[in-house]
């Protein structure tokens, strides 16, 4: 009986876990995003579930994100990631097992004699042995051990998320550079045009010029204009050159000669009713969040660890085999060896050292606390400035089209009446550098909708496979 109790407090003590319970801190953020007059912001169907096949739908851009998710070094190095903790949560599993070794040992000796009368040394010897065992393993009764694995699992998960948030965040990298490309080529095209007309406005400044029907100064301002076009020309050249090697280098390879053709900035059908939920849905959605907890779990799990070094440890060393001085005698009758010797270490005087790691990894604990909650704060501020993007973008792009409209017909007139005669150039020149800067900025208010929407969807927990 007496043996069955000290059973039942062992099985007992090596119930106990020091690990703080955990409890998921509260989201610093509104319990709603702000709607900005939309009063439909409720999803059925969470983004999170929406696969990017669906949200990009241009052939070239998907083939894009292929090569990124196959190529791409960051993804590789966060998948290696994931090979590494998987293999630490591995090490940490294995201690809660004790490790047998198999062994095998032969001695040759000679010694004095130093019992015996006379004097000199006695004829050497020879032990053979062998033995099956294990050294030093840890009975974890205070959870040590298991809080240590529970510290590696959450960080093998966390490294899990780690590497799903950098698939999510590749993806709209490559989105938005590619839309970047589309648009400089747009740009391009409009400043190729503006050019071309410069050129015009300047050959024909020049001959009236020659006819000495204008000044020297009108001749000037027509010259300063097409070499501001010649200038635009060339940043633009200089901006696309520089978005390709962008996106080569987020496919991580040279870019495919097969590529299907590029469609326009404004032919990109991406999905624009991505509504966003509720603020309390980004803690399931959002890899980066999940990573963030997985690591304040592990932080948490860090402190039962360093609570366990208070309490007595007790290790256990024993092994059995067979030893004798012939070697054909090590399977005889008699010659069966064995030994058992538990271990006790209670600490007593490490002047500080437990305490101090201790308050260590409660420190490192609210440390993970407040990563978390910058993490959610983050990831509401994104959706927040994609929502106000996105809701009040529409009404610009369509005042600016107007605007457009109007510089197009401002300079037509302009055009017609300098031809004729019956204005200066001055009111052509600002007619045409109006008519571009309009044009242009529409092109960027249709890149930044877009944008806007791969940010919307990427910060939602968009999915990636």
């Amino acid at each position: 009986m007496h043996k069955f109790a000290c059973l039942i407090l062992l099985v007992q003590l090596s119930a106990c876990s020091l690990i703080p319970e955990y409890l998921r801190p509260k989201a610093p953020v509104a319990d709603e995003f702000p709607s900005y007059g939309n009063t439909n912001t409720t999803s059925e169907n969470a983004v999170a579930d929406i696969q990017w096949q669906q949200m990009f739908t241009d052939a070239r851009l998907q083939k894009l994100i292929t090569l990124a998710l196959e190529k791409n070094r960051d993804l590789r190095v966060a998948t290696l990631n994931i090979e590494a903790a998987r293999a630490q949560y591995r090490i940490q599993e294995a201690a809660r097992f004790p490790t047998i070794n198999a062994t095998a040992d032969a001695t040759r000796a000679r010694s004095a004699n130093i019992f015996g009368t006379g004097t000199g040394v006695l004829p050497p010897y020879t032990i053979y042995s062998m033995g099956l065992g294990f050294t030093a393993y840890e009975l974890d009764f205070f959870g040590r051990v298991r809080s240590l694995r529970e510290q590696a699992l959450q960080q093998f998960i966390a490294t899990q998320e780690a590497r799903t948030s950098a698939q999510i965040a590749l993806v709209a990298e490559v989105a938005n550079a590619y839309l970047t490309e589309r648009a400089l080529d747009e740009r391009l095209a409009l400043a190729k045009q503006t050019q071309v007309s410069q050129q015009s406005t300047y050959e024909l400044a020049r001959k009236i010029f020659e006819f000495g029907n204008s000044s020297a100064l009108d001749l000037r301002i027509a010259e300063t204009q097409l070499e501001t076009a010649n200038a635009n020309m060339a940043a633009l050249k200089r901006q696309r050159a520089q978005a390709e090697n962008a996106l080569v280098l987020l496919i991580g390879s040279p870019l495919p000669t097969d590529l299907p053709v590029a469609q326009a900035l404004d032919a990109q059908l991406l999905m624009s009713e991505l509504q966003p939920g509720l603020p309390s849905e980004l803690l399931t959605r959002r890899p980066d969040i999940r990573q963030a907890e997985n690591l304040l779990k592990a932080a948490n799990a860090n402190i039962g660890a360093a609570r366990a070094a208070f309490f007595p440890a007790i290790k256990l060393t024993t092994s059995v085999g067979t030893a004798s001085s012939e070697l054909d005698g090590l399977f005889k009758s008699g010659s069966t060896i064995w030994n058992f010797s538990p271990q006790l270490v209670l600490p007593i005087f490490d002047a500080g050292r437990n305490k101090a790691n201790l308050t260590l990894a409660e420190v490192q604990k609210d440390i993970n606390i407040a990563r978390y909650e910058k993490a959610i704060q983050a990831a509401f501020s994104e959706v927040a400035d994609a929502l106000a993007t996105s809701t009040f973008i529409n009404e610009q792009i369509a005042a600016q089209q107007r605007l457009v409209d109007a510089e197009q017909a401002r300079f037509q007139l302009a055009e017609l009446r300098y031809r004729n005669g019956i204005d200066s150039n001055l009111n052509l020149l600002d007619a045409q550098r109006s008519l571009y800067t309009a044009q242009q900025t529409l092109v960027e208010l249709r890149l930044s909708r877009l944008a806007s929407l791969v940010t919307l969807y990427k910060a939602l927990g968009g999915g990636w496979s």
